[in-house]
C-alpha cells in the first residue's frame, strides 16, 4: 500500500543484516507499529488510517492518547519520548514507525511491515469512510431547513415531468395538484412546518403560470389572425388590374422561359399565362 514512502527509511536496510538470520515476528511487529498507528483503537476504529493512511481520514481525536499495545507487550512498543518526535503526516508517520519497528523487532524488514500492517490500514480506512457517510447523514438530518430551500425542493418535486411538469398544465385542476403536492411533500424530508405555506405559494405560482399561458396564446392567436388579414389584403390588392397575374407572368418569362417571352415568341407567354392562372383563380374566389 505504501511502499513508495518506504524509500526514506532506505537506510535502515544497511543496518539490519544482524537481524537477518532471525525470523520476523509478525505479531510483534504489529505491535509495535500499533503504539505510532493505532492510538485509542478501541473508541476510534479509524485510528490506523488517520495516524498511518491518508490525510482525507480527517483528524485522530486528540483525547488522553492510549496506544492499543501498552502493557504486557511494552518492551515493543514506541517509547512516549520517541512518539513525541514521529511526524503528523499518515505518510511520513508511517516510514517513520517503519523504522523504529524494524530496529526493535529482529529479523523483520520494510516487507515484513507491509505484508503485516497494509491490510490493517486498508481495513481502518474502510471503517473511516463509514463513519464520514454515517457523520454526514447525521448533519443532513439534523440540519435545520430553510422556508426558501423547501419551496425550491418541493417545487422541483412538483414541476418534474411525470407530475404537474414545469407550465402546471397537468395540475389545472385541484384533484391533481394536491394528489403531486402530498406526494412530494413527503418524499422532501424536514419542511413539515412550513409546508401549508408552500403549498398556498406554489398554488399562486401554478394559477400565474397557467394564466400567462393563456394570455400567449391568446397573443399567438392574434398574431396569426392578423398576418392572415394581411396576407388577404395583399391578395385583393394583387386582383386589382391584374396587376397580381401580370407581375407573376413577367416573372415566369424572366425566370423560366428560354427567350424570355420576347417577340416572335408567343407561346412561351401563353405557357406563362397558363401556369400563373391561380392569380385568376383566387381573385375569382375572393370576389
Amino acid at each position: 500500500m505504501r511502499k513508495h514512502l518506504l524509500f526514506l527509511i532506505s537506510a535502515v536496510l544497511l543496518t539490519s543484516g544482524a537481524h537477518a538470520a532471525s525470523k520476523c515476528s509478525h505479531a510483534n511487529l504489529t505491535r509495535c507499529l500499533d503504539s505510532a498507528c493505532a492510538i485509542n483503537l478501541s473508541t476510534n476504529p479509524a485510528a490506523r488510517c488517520q495516524y498511518c493512511g491518508t490525510s482525507s481520514a480527517g483528524e485522530p481525536v486528540k483525547s488522553k492518547m492510549r496506544s492499543v499495545s501498552a502493557g504486557a507487550s511494552a518492551k515493543y512498543n514506541i517509547s512516549e519520548k520517541d512518539l513525541k518526535k514521529a511526524p503528523t503526516d499518515p505518510g511520513k508517520r508511517y516510514a517513520w514507525a517503519t523504522e523504529q519497528c524494524i530496529k526493535k523487532i529482529a529479523g523483520c524488514t520494510p516487507d515484513d511491515v507491509s505484508e503485516a500492517y497494509d491490510s490493517l490500514i486498508e481495513q481502518s480506512c474502510t471503517a473511516a469512510g463509514v463513519s464520514a457517510k454515517m457523520a454526514a447523514a447525521q448533519e443532513k438530518v439534523g440540519k435545520k431547513k430553510t422556508q426558501t430551500s423547501c419551496k425550491t425542493d418541493i417545487r422541483a418535486c412538483v414541476v418534474a415531468q411525470n407530475r404537474c411538469t414545469s407550465d402546471f398544465r397537468a395540475c389545472e385542476a385541484d384533484a391533481d395538484f394536491d394528489k403531486f403536492f402530498s406526494a412530494c411533500g413527503v418524499e422532501v424530508s424536514g419542511c413539515d412546518e412550513y409546508i401549508s405555506a408552500i403549498r398556498s405559494e406554489l398554488i399562486s405560482d401554478r394559477n400565474n403560470a397557467i394564466k400567462n399561458a393563456d394570455v400567449i396564446l391568446a397573443q399567438i392567436a392574434e398574431s396569426y389572425a392578423k398576418a392572415r388579414d394581411q396576407k388577404l389584403a395583399t391578395t385583393k390588392n394583387s386582383c386589382k388590374n391584374n396587376s397580381g397575374y401580370t407581375s407573376c407572368v413577367e416573372t415566369v418569362c424572366a425566370n423560366n422561359m428560354p427567350n424570355k417571352c420576347g417577340d416572335g415568341f408567343q407561346g412561351e407567354k401563353t405557357m406563362a399565362g397558363q401556369l400563373c392562372r391561380f392569380h385568376e383563380i383566387a381573385c375569382a374566389t375572393i370576389d
